[in-house]
């Protein structure tokens, strides 16, 4: 090709985009070689037959093709076929093309870029849209990934974990700065040790509230602001309604709420309603409470009867916060290495919600529950049960925070004894160093920053 021939059709190809102007229902013209950032919108009839972009342009300017749609103001009616027609609100009507464009990322905001697209026969490759399907889904992977990576805790995981480790109360405390002499204050707080910090954040980032303190060994998740509470809080346990006989006090501390958002707590009468309703939460008064306040009656404490488990993130969330992975060595001369060797999966609860532990035993169709004084126990000890029932639960359902790796190496002991290692000396070995880095026995060295 000469150079006459080649600049006579640039010039043409020019003047085709130059006069070219694509725009939506909604968005300012851009054209030609521009980024068009725009809605997707819905086919419409037959596709639009004219010419496009030479490829090789395309691929430079990163442009690869996925089906969507424009609409068409200033273009070369007699290179196209008929579009149909699209109203455009203003009691007019605009045309619709068939145009190519593909999704791509600007800072961290998923746009859709397009161009527009003739009829298959003009391009160098037949159907560009299969060269990009990978990184189409790569990138939408790559999103979703990232919003999930941000916070991975299911709502009904949270709500187990509290069933197992939060708590409501309202704190009552001495304090000269106000008319009546006592600061009242309603507090929702998950309480663990320092090495459970960044589970502590992960429920941190689900409710977007609280401060986390650290007081030793022990981290605490607190919310203590009214608004936050009101906001919050309470329509998210109103929605997902606690199982055990913490609801009872959830619904004691939403009573006491009210009294302190409609500022009941700054006159004595109100103070001692609010020493009443605490009187019936968790472990009661205080003795100094007590003796300063004899004469208060406790109101009644809301009877709690759950009658099923209503999603697996639940037992996940609660075992998190109250079970037991553990593995029990017990010397026993019937065997030729002295050691009888079991896996156990353990819940203990105050006997008070015994019914809420048969749940998860009647959920899991296997173990037992004993009874100790007030504490009722679950024990799951079947090495069959353990490995068909809920290694395989805790695998799809995950276990999150430190009592994770107590769970994996729960699972290493268990597919230990399932090949029979247990019953050779080098796999008792294997056995005892496992267990002895186990629950209390772990160390853990975590950055609290």
């Amino acid at each position: 090709m000469n150079i006459t021939n080649f600049l006579l059709e640039f010039l043409i190809i020019f003047s085709i985009f130059a006069s070219l102007t694509v725009i939506t229902s909604t968005n300012p013209v851009k054209y030609f070689r521009k980024i068009l950032i725009r809605d997707k919108l819905p086919n419409s009839r037959d596709t639009l037959k004219v010419l496009i972009p030479n490829y090789n342009l395309k691929v430079i300017s990163g442009w690869t093709n996925h089906s969507s749609k424009v609409i068409s103001q200033n273009i070369f009616e007699k290179k196209m076929g008929y579009r149909g027609t699209k109203s455009n609100g203003k009691k007019s009507f605009v045309q619709v093309q068939r145009v190519d464009g593909n999704w791509y990322m600007f800072h961290k905001i998923l746009y859709l870029r397009r161009t527009l697209m003739g009829c298959e026969s003009n391009y160098q490759v037949k159907i560009p849209s299969k060269q990009v399907i990978k990184n189409f889904h790569s990138s939408f992977s790559t999103t979703s990934c990232l919003k999930n990576s941000l916070n991975n805790l299911d709502p009904f995981f949270i709500l187990g974990f509290t069933d197992a480790e939060g708590s409501f109360y309202i704190a009552i405390n001495r304090n000269n700065n106000t008319k009546i002499g006592w600061k009242v204050q309603a507090v929702f707080s998950i309480t663990l040790h320092k090495r459970d910090l960044p589970l502590l954040k992960k429920i941190q980032t689900f409710f977007g509230i609280g401060k986390i303190y650290q007081y030793g060994e022990t981290v605490s998740y607190k919310v203590t602001d009214l608004n936050k509470i009101v906001d919050v809080l309470l329509p998210f346990y109103n929605n997902y309604s606690l199982l055990s006989q913490k609801l009872a006090d959830f619904l004691l501390f939403k009573k006491a709420v009210e009294l302190i958002k409609k500022k009941e707590h700054l006159k004595i009468t109100g103070l001692k309603i609010l020493i009443s309703i605490k009187a019936s939460m968790n472990k009661g008064l205080s003795s100094n409470l007590s003796e300063l306040f004899p004469n208060i009656k406790p109101v009644e404490r809301p009877k709690i009867e759950t009658k099923k488990i209503p999603d697996p993130n639940w037992i996940a969330g609660f075992s998190s916060g109250e079970s037991c992975f553990d593995v029990k060595l017990a010397k026993n001369k019937q065997y030729k290495i002295a050691y009888q060797t079991q896996v156990r999966f353990r819940i203990s609860q105050h006997n008070r919600d015994e019914a809420l532990l048969k749940l998860i035993l009647s959920y899991f169709n296997c173990g037992k529950i004993y009874f100790s004084r007030k504490v009722a126990e679950i024990s799951i000890e079947s090495l069959q049960n353990i490995n068909d029932k809920i290694i395989p639960f805790f695998n799809k359902y995950p276990i999150q925070g430190c009592k994770n790796l107590d769970y994996l190496d729960f699972c290493k002991v268990a597919f230990l004894m399932k090949n029979k290692l247990h019953l050779t000396k080098k796999g008792i070995n294997q056995i005892k160093e496992i267990k002895s880095r186990m629950n209390s026995n772990r160390q853990h060295n975590l950055d609290l920053d």
